[in-house]
């Protein structure tokens, strides 16, 4: 089973030489924190996770839901509130502890023996664990497999040369019967069908704002996508 096609196939962003040279450092992203420059996070959660919903967690009860590079996602919350464990994976500690600041939630945090300079924040009640470490060192730490899996813009921020291993490493969490919804932005949409997952769009939405010209782009959609088991 070639699992790295069943991520990549959504493959929304250009490969221009220039984009699949681009290489951002894990002390890069930290720094965006320190410096706030984090437009990408959302206040008020993400719109069309919210809308589709119900349609992601089927009515299920205790699933275990995945986020990986979390942030501070109020949507971590959601799933908490539903009766969902949550476990999210993130560079920045300081992306971990505002999230438990700006959630009013309680937490207790400890190191990682397996993994060198790693923590695991968890919330007091339980049922959220936020690990501050490098997503590849993941598989050391052990953190079981996962019913549901978020994936807003991960795969994108994920350096090109690094997105196949990243996608082995998505599926390997994966349990029978997952449910994996993938948000992704397209402004160079070039469709590579086939895939050993069903992909499903559930959505398109046209999220191009005057701001966005200085990029150098004239549209930008953001698409989001279901991909469950064959």
């Amino acid at each position: 089973m070639d699992n790295a096609s069943t991520l990549l196939d959504v493959k929304e962003y250009p490969d221009t030489e220039v984009q699949k040279n681009r290489v951002l450092t894990l002390e890069e992203w930290q720094e965006k924190w320190v410096d706030h420059k984090i437009a990408f996070h959302q206040e008020q959660g993400h719109q069309l996770l919210k809308k589709h919903l119900d349609t992601f967690l089927k009515g299920e009860n205790d699933l275990r839901v995945f986020f990986p590079l979390c942030g501070k996602a109020v949507e971590m919350k959601w799933f908490a509130d539903r009766g969902h464990r949550v476990v999210g994976v993130e560079i920045s500690e300081l992306a971990i502890r505002e999230f438990f600041t700006e959630q009013n939630l309680s937490y207790s945090e400890e190191c990682i023996t397996e993994t060198p300079g790693a923590k695991v924040f968890k919330s007091s009640s339980g049922n959220i664990s936020l690990y501050c470490c490098n997503l590849f060192d993941l598989p050391r730490v052990n953190i079981g497999k996962f019913d549901r899996i978020w994936d807003r813009g991960a795969l994108v921020a994920i350096n090109p040369g690094d997105r196949k291993r990243y996608a082995d490493l998505m599926l390997s969490l994966t349990r029978k019967g997952f449910h994996y919804l993938l948000a992704v932005l397209s402004y160079d949409p070039t469709k590579h069908p086939g895939s050993t997952c069903n992909i499903h769009c559930l959505e398109k939405v046209d999220v191009f704002e005057e701001q966005h010209q200085s990029w150098g782009i004239d549209y930008l959609v953001e698409k989001l996508y279901l991909l469950t088991e064959k």
